[in-house]
């Protein structure tokens, strides 16, 4: 697990976190893992098996977030939401937001497949949560 959190006891025993879908997750144990990987220990989760059925991003209660700067968002509220040109044509809905080494990608799905859009100000001019929008402004063959 990679751990991107601006609180460093975020993975202390004790911790609850949720998985995507909602279920509760409580840390039981963590540690740094070859200095830059963190393995962390859930209760209940006592085999390989139940370990790979929680694999995926794990998020903490909206009640414990940290306020947001204007142009950061939480990856889970951009999934869902449409996604057009800036000349207003649709081109699909967020299905995904991938962290990367060096900025987060949108997966965007649509009929006949999916693609990702790099989540960077020159390609994304615009997120409207309330609208449930994304507008981007993708280069020359990116949407065709």
């Amino acid at each position: 697990m990679v751990a991107i959190s601006d609180d460093p006891h975020r993975f202390d025993p004790g911790s609850r976190l949720l998985r995507l879908d909602g279920r509760p997750l409580v840390v039981e144990g963590s540690h740094l893992h070859k200095g830059n990987r963190l393995l962390v220990k859930f209760e209940d989760v006592d085999s390989r098996e139940g370990a790979e059925a929680i694999r995926g991003p794990v998020y903490v209660d909206q009640s414990e977030r940290r306020s947001l700067d204007d142009g950061e968002y939480w990856p889970e509220d951009l999934l869902g939401c449409r996604v057009i040109t800036i000349d207003g044509n649709e081109v699909g809905e967020v299905s995904q937001v991938i962290e990367g080494p060096a900025q987060d990608l949108l997966e965007v799905s649509r009929e006949g497949g999916t693609w990702l859009v790099p989540l960077v100000k020159d390609l994304v001019v615009e997120v409207d949560l309330e609208g449930r929008r994304v507008t981007i402004d993708p280069p020359s063959g990116l949407v065709d």
